[in-house]
């Protein structure tokens, strides 16, 4: 695999900018005859879109899909699926002042360590925009999963150490912030917009889970299926921790606490491994959480260091999100569906 393509069997490769011409994605592997639901792939980008609400960036981007090959009358010809989103609301001069500033909390030092160059404009590869292309990518792989009966969901369980107390899906997607209480949705958006307002972000934690995975997908030693996931999910910018079931919790309980006693028909009592052992789907509910952190770029004044070294101080302009969380949420759902579509092929 290289550095841009994720995948064994079916596989996404992405390009592009945040601030150049377009972003894209090709998909090897997609299988040939499938009547592929541009609708559904709309609704998705749609959820990651920028500009929609009071806790998501200001910059407004269509995120219109240009299907360039792999496709024909609607339906997969068994060959790549490129696909193209325009850039075209960029403001390149929000980052003028940054040709010679590292940024705090992102990965200007890094880059500039490790390719001696670096796209300024928005981050480049390193930024958010970068996961529209994997939403694209992310709704085929749903639509394979979807003809299984297999479905990914994704929903914010804390936002600024603030936690869901009720799972209600069906609210969900009916307020801002994506969380299943309703209650506990109006506290984050509110810590949202007054992080904002004090030119600050806030983290959080998504919840994901995979229903009805048939037991046996994964691989046992280096591929094991959870071990694919965290890959998956630790390549999104701003994820920095995985757990799976009981997770870190596990380390506070006995083994006869922790194990899933097995009933009859291959069903299990509880999901303390979060529907994997051994690296392999059990057939039970696929659960794992992740730890988002802080967005990077505020507004408050910070001190970095230049280009040559010498002490500076910064104080980011632009339009930037004051949370993660509800903007990558799809993008989790995308990335999961991924992987186990590779898996299931």
């Amino acid at each position: 695999m290289s550095a841009n393509t994720f995948g064994s069997r079916f596989r996404v490769t992405t390009f592009g900018e945040s601030h150049g011409e377009a972003l894209g994605c090709v998909v090897d592997g997609v299988p040939s005859g499938m009547k592929l639901d541009l609708d559904s792939m709309l609704a998705d980008l749609a959820r990651r879109r920028p500009g929609t609400s009071a806790v998501t960036t200001a910059r407004s981007e269509a995120d219109a899909p240009e299907i360039l090959s792999g496709v024909l009358d609607g339906v997969t010809t068994g060959t790549p699926v490129a696909i193209i989103f325009r850039n075209t609301n960029q403001r390149s001069g929000d980052y003028s002042d940054l040709q010679k500033m590292f940024r705090p909390g992102h990965a200007d030092y890094a880059w500039q360590k490790k390719f001696g160059i670096r796209d300024v404009r928005g981050g480049g590869r390193t930024s958010g925009r970068e996961t529209v292309a994997r939403v694209a990518a992310g709704s085929i792989a749903k639509q394979i999963l979807a003809a299984r009966g297999i479905t990914v969901r994704a929903c914010a369980e804390r936002i600024a150490g603030i936690s869901a107390q009720t799972f209600d899906w069906s609210v969900c997607e009916s307020n801002d912030v994506r969380c299943p209480d309703p209650v506990a949705a109006v506290r984050m958006r509110d810590a949202i917009v007054a992080a904002h307002h004090a030119g600050d972000s806030v983290g959080g934690v998504i919840y994901c889970e995979a229903l009805n995975v048939p037991p046996g997908l994964g691989d046992p030693v280096f591929d094991k299926l959870d071990a694919m996931l965290a890959h998956a999910m630790l390549s999104i910018g701003g994820v920095k921790g995985i757990e799976f079931g009981a997770g870190f919790a596990a380390a506070e309980m006995r083994g006869s606490e922790h194990n899933d006693p097995i009933l009859p028909g291959g069903r299990f009592a509880t999901n303390h491994a979060g529907g994997i052992l051994g690296g392999i789907s059990n057939g039970d509910t696929v659960v794992f959480r992740c730890a988002v952190k802080p967005t990077a770029s505020i507004s408050l004044p910070q001190t970095t260091v230049d280009t040559d070294d010498a002490p500076a101080n910064l104080q980011i302009i632009g339009r930037h999100d004051p949370c993660l969380v509800p903007r990558m949420i799809p993008v989790v759902e995308a990335m999961t569906a991924i992987t186990l579509a590779d898996f299931l092929l």
